[in-house]
């Protein structure tokens, strides 16, 4: 073997090497989609989405998971990073909003895309 292929062999183990070593959840982070819509099906831009550990928080409006996301123009908001369980979501937009309604999620699954449309009334 010849140094350049001396070299080119050790790099290549050592990228094989480096690339075994990283953990399956850097690849498959679990995300949730949230479309929201009101009571006719119409997309709701700009209506703020929170999401809660338990109900206890959830009813009291507190501790979110992190600070108000709005819907896009789509009516979508995507929280990343999430993981793999349950979540209450509030979300409102002026006097609308789905308290009664779905507020919780199922247990968000790893390698798949999680989405859940919430109706606001």
């Amino acid at each position: 073997m010849n140094t350049v292929s001396k070299i080119s062999f050790a790099l290549v183990m050592i990228a094989l090497f480096s690339f075994t070593n990283i953990s399956k959840d850097q690849f498959f982070k679990i995300n949730l989609k949230i479309t929201v819509l009101d009571e006719l099906g119409n997309i709701q831009e700009g209506a703020s989405v929170k999401l809660f550990l338990n109900e206890e928080d959830y009813q009291k409006e507190k501790n979110a998971i992190s600070k108000a996301q709005f819907t896009d123009e789509k009516g979508v908001v995507v929280y990343k990073e999430l993981e793999s369980r349950e979540y209450y979501i509030l979300v409102e937009k002026d006097d609308l909003n789905n308290n009664g309604g779905a507020v919780k999620t199922d247990k968000l699954q790893e390698k798949k895309v999680n989405k859940i449309n919430i109706i606001i009334d």
